[in-house]
């Protein structure tokens, strides 16, 4: 008798979008389309996808983490504190800018 779940079962490989993301353009695109959304989820782990592209081990090092600190922060679960969020820009030369959503009025009052 043949044993249909030994017939089906499969391997299956983890998928790391990190080796589709070498070149630093198609590195700005995905953080840009991640931010674009405002998901943090997909926030952190765009920033997670560059790093490992870029080397976890040096990003970490740079941003005074330990590796997996940051692996757990930059997955698409993790939600890092801002402290962690700037230094791993600052580490990989990119910063935010702060612009008005497309079709909403932004004004900018000056305090006397």
């Amino acid at each position: 008798m043949i044993d249909v779940r030994q017939t089906l079962a499969s391997e299956t490989l983890p998928f790391d979008a990190s080796r589709y993301f070498k070149d630093e353009a198609a590195q700005k695109r995905l953080l840009m389309d991640a931010f674009a959304t405002g998901h943090a989820g997909y926030i952190a782990a765009a920033l997670g996808t560059v790093a490992k592209a870029r080397g976890m081990t040096q990003i970490a090092r740079q941003a005074n983490m330990s590796r997996g600190s940051l692996y757990k922060a930059l997955s698409l679960e993790g939600d890092p504190q801002l402290t962690t969020l700037l230094g791993v820009l600052d580490t990989m030369g990119l910063g935010l800018t702060i612009r008005g959503k497309r079709g909403k009025a932004t004004a900018v009052t000056e305090r006397a």
